[in-house]
């Protein structure tokens, strides 16, 4: 009887190591190369976009300043009732005293002042003053301090300064969300700002409705463009694109600035519209430091951004289509809208995107041609970054944007489908 083979072990590789292992050894060696050959991308992406985001997240809750600053007056005011419109006691002075000393001499008092000066106006004068007389402070002879701080400054025999102290000394805050609403913290939680002071809310809606006018007007300004585009000869075509193309070479504030000449009141365009007796020397059109202004000069710098993804897709389309759709009894309007139209919604959608995400985080142009009527919320958000310095607030916004780009990503994806979106 002849031997017969033993196949119940497992396959062996040319090396004797057992196939499957071979085949998963390879496969992680071949996994490990492609992500060192993107590791360099990782990388940057990780350290120009997610830690950015991730330190924005993160100043807008951050408040560590008050109770690294003032630790003693935080714990002496653990106890005190804000509601009893009394002053809190004269432990409380004295801490707030030896941490004024401390904090003078490391100069850090007048960072909490600015800090507590966004939550209650004043603030930071109060700790600056303040601040002049603390190294002079003999914390060992005692006090009595209450008196030695009014004396200086009579806004410390005030409530409500203590109460903002008390309020914002946690290490965390929903403070700089709540200013970016309209609402702060009040006696009794969350309330809603006086309405003279509520504009955050009202340059959010502004920005959004603005962004989508923007949007909007690029893909009607743009669609016959990249039409003629994709229809014309490759010469022709090609010298047309140079055209499209050529305001990337110049600089947005130089864009920007043309624009601001062009619509001043003694402006190109009036002239012109002067000159041809349209409008009365007198009554000249006000078409800028307004909402107009902005979507104009907006407008024209991002209508490249819609006409290049519809180009580049209505390029993919064969025209035999349209004409197979004549020839079977079409009309043109009933061709374009039911075979050419739907093919191009991809391109439309790519440039909607693309458009509105950069509408809306636009401030250049905004603060160049939009007074104060066509800002927008991205204008304070830079201004809180490099003027008042209230990055706090600054990064509260900057996350309520995003959170808000998010939803209408989230939204576009449900209703048309990101799927669907091409550039060609």
């Amino acid at each position: 009887m002849s031997d017969m083979t033993d196949t119940s072990g497992p396959v062996l590789a040319a090396d004797g190591t057992p196939l499957k292992r071979s085949l998963a050894k390879a496969l992680r060696r071949q996994k490990l190369r492609a992500l060192l050959l993107i590791s360099p991308l990782l990388l940057f992406i990780l350290v120009s976009f997610i830690l950015p985001i991730a330190d924005m997240l993160y100043r807008s809750v951050d408040n560590k300043i008050v109770v690294q600053t003032l630790p003693r007056t935080v714990q002496a005011l653990s106890d005190w009732d804000a509601d009893s419109g009394q002053l809190p006691e004269e432990a409380v002075f004295a801490a707030m005293a030896a941490d004024l000393k401390e904090a003078a001499a490391a100069k850090t008092h007048t960072k909490v002042g600015s800090r507590l000066n966004y939550e209650n106006p004043g603030m930071s004068s109060i700790f600056r003053k303040t601040g002049r007389n603390a190294k002079k402070f003999d914390i060992e002879a005692g006090g009595p301090w209450k008196e030695a701080l009014i004396e200086m400054n009579d806004d410390w025999a005030d409530p409500d300064v203590w109460r903002t102290i008390q309020t914002y000394s946690p290490p965390t805050t929903a403070g700089y969300f709540l200013n970016a609403v309209d609402m702060r913290v009040g006696p009794d939680g969350a309330e809603m700002r006086p309405e003279s002071e509520q504009i955050y809310m009202n340059l959010l809606k502004r920005t959004l409705w603005m962004s989508l006018f923007i949007t909007f007007s690029c893909i009607v300004l743009a669609y016959p463009v990249a039409w003629i585009l994709a229809n014309l000869p490759t010469r022709q075509s090609n010298l047309l694109m140079i055209l499209v193309l050529l305001p990337f070479w110049t600089s947005l504030l130089v864009r920007t600035s043309a624009w601001k000449i062009l619509l001043q009141q003694q402006g190109v365009i009036n002239d012109v519209l002067v000159w041809i007796g349209l409008v009365s020397d007198d009554a000249r059109l006000v078409i800028i430091n307004n909402q107009f202004g902005t979507i104009v000069a907006m407008t024209h710098i991002l209508l490249p951004f819609m006409i290049l993804p519809m180009y580049s897709v209505m390029q993919t389309i064969p025209p035999t289509y349209l004409r197979a759709a004549k020839s079977l009894g079409a009309t043109d309007w009933t061709a374009f809208w039911r075979v050419y139209f739907p093919q191009t919604i991809p391109g439309i959608g790519a440039g909607s995107i693309l458009v509105f995400i950069l509408a809306i985080g636009y401030y250049i142009t905004p603060a160049l041609v939009g007074g104060t009527k066509g800002t927008f919320i991205s204008n304070q958000i830079a201004f809180h970054i490099s003027t008042s310095l209230n990055w706090g607030l600054a990064s509260a916004l900057g996350a309520i944007l995003l959170a808000v780009v998010l939803v209408l990503y989230w939204a576009y994806d449900k209703i048309v489908g990101i799927d669907n979106v091409k550039l060609g």
